[in-house]
């Protein structure tokens, strides 16, 4: 009980909402980063796996590549790129999007590989060809499974985008860095929480995409987690 009172106090606090280092400002900024190196992964794995998944050629070593990139520490490679390249912005974007990449890449592929072979024989028959098979039927059935790759690449990159405050970046992360600095509790559980907040604001914004997007078929075939 008494850390639901910190926050709400932390919270209540008119200084937090003004300011450069306010939470709306703070907040912005974070969205902006892990929407940034969202988008980023999203150019990257889609195609890759749409083209491999499409093909058939190129699944192992993908996989190999995606269990490769799942395996290395974020924050290794955030301060291995600031040794190399200084601190700023390029660092963070390139381990949030080694960290975004795999989850869409294979989701993706295995997406469009798992199309009923059916379907693309009657897509054939029907005379789709190439590229007309991939973007009117395997995308399509595909989507389900793309949207939640790419929902699990956005939390997982909102929750780790904190780490941009250890390279002097801003974002949601500075109240847990300056919190832990200050020793002020509070301020580091609010900054954790507000994380939370948007995570599932996220959350919720593909839920909505998915109900838009998917036909009601796919939705109801869509499996949990992946």
């Amino acid at each position: 009980m008494n850390v639901i009172m910190w926050i709400l106090e932390w919270l209540a606090q008119p200084e937090q909402w003004v300011g450069p280092s306010g939470i709306p400002v703070r907040f912005v900024e974070h969205a902006g980063y892990s929407g940034l190196a969202l988008l980023l992964s999203a150019a990257i794995a889609v195609p890759l796996g749409l083209l491999t998944g499409h093909t058939g050629r190129g699944g192992f070593l993908l996989a190999s590549l995606a269990n490769f990139a799942r395996a290395l520490p974020t924050i290794g490679v955030l301060f291995l790129v600031v040794l190399l390249v200084g601190i700023g912005l390029l660092p963070v974007m390139v381990a949030l999007v080694a960290l975004a990449v795999p989850p869409i890449l294979v989701n993706t592929y295995e997406g469009v590989r798992n199309v009923d072979p059916q379907l693309k024989d009657a897509a054939q028959g029907m005379g789709m060809r190439g590229a007309e098979v991939l973007f009117r039927l395997e995308l399509p059935v595909a989507l389900p499974l793309i949207l939640l790759g790419l929902r699990t690449a956005a939390v997982q990159v909102i929750s780790t985008a904190t780490i941009a405050a250890y390279v002097g970046i801003g974002g949601l992360g500075r109240f847990i860095v300056d919190g832990q600095a200050r020793q002020d509790l509070p301020m580091m559980l609010g900054g954790s929480l507000l994380v939370v907040v948007l995570a599932l604001v996220v959350t919720a914004l593909f839920g909505f995409l998915g109900r838009v997007l998917v036909a009601p078929a796919l939705r109801r075939g869509t499996p949990a987690g992946r």
